[in-house]
This record gives C-alpha cells, sequence and structure tokens, in this order.
C-alpha cells in the first residue's frame, strides 16, 4: 500500500474517532484493535506531525492586545503556583480534543485553559465566571 493510502486509511480512522464525526460502536477487546486502530485512538490532536498537509505561507503577526493579556495572566497563575507549563501545555493541546484544537485561536486555547483550570481547582465558581464574562461583554457593548 502507498504512503498516500496509508496517511488516508490513518486520517479515515482518526475520523470516526472525534467527536464531531463520531459513530456509535461498543469498545472493542484488545485483541480485535489493529495497528491502525491503535494509532488512531492514541493519537493526540496536536501531534501532526509527519502527516499530510496544505502549505501554510509564514506571515509576520503583530499581537493583539487581547493575546498578549491572555499571556500575562497565565504567566501569573503560574507565579501564583495555580498551574505549572506542563499542565498548562497538556490541558490546552491534548485535552481539547481535535474539534477545539483546530477550531480556536493559538490563545484562545489558553484562555479557555485558564478558565478551566481556575474553575476545576475551585479557585473561582462558574457561576462567578459566568457573571465576570457577562460583565465585561457589558462593558463592551459601551463602546461600540
Amino acid at each position: 500500500m502507498s504512503t498516500r493510502e496509508n496517511i488516508m486509511r490513518h486520517l479515515n480512522i482518526v475520523a470516526q474517532l472525534q467527536p464531531a464525526l463520531y459513530q456509535p460502536q461498543h469498545a472493542p477487546y484488545p485483541d480485535l484493535i489493529d495497528n491502525a486502530h491503535y494509532r488512531a485512538y492514541t493519537r493526540s490532536s496536536h501531534d501532526v506531525g509527519g502527516e499530510a498537509d496544505i502549505p501554510i505561507t509564514w506571515e509576520e503577526k503583530e499581537e493583539e492586545i487581547w493575546e498578549h493579556n491572555t499571556f500575562v495572566t497565565c504567566e501569573v497563575l503560574a507565579w501564583r503556583g495555580v498551574w505549572n507549563a506542563e499542565e498548562r501545555r497538556r490541558r490546552q493541546n491534548v485535552d481539547v480534543g481535535q474539534t477545539q484544537y483546530l477550531g480556536l485561536p493559538y490563545y484562545g486555547r489558553w484562555l479557555m485553559t485558564a478558565a478551566l483550570v481556575l474553575v476545576d481547582k475551585q479557585h473561582i465558581t462558574l457561576t462567578e465566571l459566568v457573571s465576570k464574562i457577562d460583565e465585561v461583554k457589558k462593558r463592551g457593548e459601551i463602546y461600540e
């Protein structure tokens, strides 16, 4: 089988396992999982090295204010001991799943992860987070 056929077979298997395209199936017994399915089950969203893709044009982009503020906020959370760099990387690159990994901007994943960690570790409640988001949205409406 050619490399292209192997890649397409792998991507088709992975596509069946993704939440957006999920097809209900029974969990197979270990002896029924072939190498291709094992690779698809163990693949994480950010593990794209060597996979087929389109060429991407490299462009310098000036960082937006919200991106800079997100970076600083996440660094402060680390300084305060809320999380460490490995936990942040794991939660924003591996645990988010393919749909969010590909659908959110880079610092968008940082921001979402920071909110999840603050709620999960009970530094804030979900109600407090939602209230603060509503407050910030209202502030933004003033300037429109």
